[in-house]
């Protein structure tokens, strides 16, 4: 669990700002974040307090999750797999299609880069409805590995994004929750 000295840094830190994209939403901006180099070391060392010693990989789900995950791999010195937008890998590739409030969306993994058995990090900076989250560790399954944890800069009480993915047994860990 983080520090609340970590908690209260990045409370301070995130800007809240009002009707964006749209009305009625309350954006939570990270990038100052990648302002402090302290803190975004940890911020680092928080996420990968979380797994150490329990994964043999991370993936990093675009674009932000790319952000942190990359970071968690080295600290954890374990591979990172991209998790890519539909369209933006190279073949040999395997995708996941999932539902949005209007419409569907797909994601992608280069295909052989997770190996079976492989115990595996999902990170995002934001978990939200989870619907993302749950096609990219269907994706892991895919190649024979097995998603044991989600961690989340951010994750959004209310939107049932953690009861989406109760499914895969895995620790989920969130260092702010609003």
């Amino acid at each position: 669990m983080a520090s609340e000295s970590l908690i209260q840094k990045l409370n301070e830190t995130i800007e809240n700002i009002p009707d964006f994209p749209i009305p009625g939403i309350l954006f939570r901006d990270i990038t100052p974040i990648f302002l402090n180099s302290k803190l975004y070391e940890e911020v680092i060392e928080d996420l990968a307090h979380f797994s150490r010693g329990k994964v043999d990989a991370v993936c990093g789900i675009e674009s932000r999750g790319f952000l942190f995950g990359i970071a968690i791999a080295v600290a954890l010195d374990v591979p990172f797999v991209l998790i890519r937008k539909k369209g933006k890998l190279p073949p040999p590739f395997i995708s996941e299609k999932y539902e949005l409030e209007y419409g569907t969306s797909e994601v992608e993994m280069r295909e052989g880069h997770l190996k079976p058995g492989q115990r595996v990090l999902i990170h995002d900076d934001l978990l939200a409805t989870g619907g993302t989250t749950e096609a990219a560790a269907r994706l892991v399954e895919k190649q024979g590995a097995k998603a044991t944890q989600f961690s989340f800069l951010i994750g959004l009480n209310g939107l049932k994004g953690e009861q989406k993915l109760e499914q895969f047994n895995a620790e989920i860990y969130k260092i702010l929750t609003f």
